[in-house]
């Protein structure tokens, strides 16, 4: 998950969690560590159970891409569910070290980490995935541009699904042409969605 940069938001002053507990599937009620850097936040218990909810029809052999990994939450629970492969994108090499000790200490090798900034990512070599995991860091406009880019350089499809996860206050990201937030929902200070590719609305303007 999406890490707030230095110290902006009140809530980076406190300690970080030492852990969250994956909700479903194979690893159910493990509890997981969560690196201890500031700013890095799982997402909550209540979103990650609605949105796989979402992603229950399509998970079981899913390829997925965490490009915000942080706590790896959303990766994690995507494996737990029966995801085929989960690439987890951070730029903190300490997120990542802490992601492959969680990744041995749970006996899975169906994900690879990458340690790259999420935009210089994208513009690499694209390889589709049938979902994408996108909750970037609080206040920097990420969503909509990152989106953008995924459809553009092809890592996403007609048949991928993407979650989005956002601070409530921002405005809602706008979607590329055949593209609409299918599903939304809010959960304390946290707002997400899950966008699908519709035909009918891409040569909409």
């Amino acid at each position: 998950m999406a890490r707030f940069p230095g110290a902006r938001r009140a809530r980076t002053k406190t300690a970080p969690p030492g852990n969250f507990r994956i909700i479903g599937g194979e690893w159910r009620s493990r509890r997981v560590p969560v690196p201890a850097l500031e700013g890095v936040r799982p997402t909550p218990d209540r979103v990650r159970e609605t949105a796989f909810n979402w992603l229950m029809p399509v998970i079981t052999g899913a390829r997925c891409l965490d490009l915000y990994a942080g706590s790896g939450a959303l990766g994690l629970e995507a494996l737990s569910r029966g995801a085929a492969e989960v690439v987890f994108v951070d730029r903190s090499p300490a997120v990542l070290q802490q992601l492959r000790e969680n990744l041995r200490r749970l006996d899975c090798d169906r994900a690879r980490t990458v340690c790259m900034d999420a935009g210089s990512y994208v513009e690499g070599p694209a390889t589709r995935f049938d979902i994408v995991f996108l909750d970037p860091p609080y206040r920097q406009a990420a969503l909509a541009p990152v989106v953008a880019r995924l459809v553009e350089r092809g890592w996403v499809g007609p048949t991928t699904a993407i979650y989005l996860e956002h601070e409530v206050k921002a405005p809602l990201p706008p979607m590329p042409a055949g593209w609409r937030l299918a599903r939304s929902a809010a959960a304390g200070q946290v707002r997400y969605h899950l966008a699908r590719f519709e035909p009918q609305t891409a040569g909409q303007t």
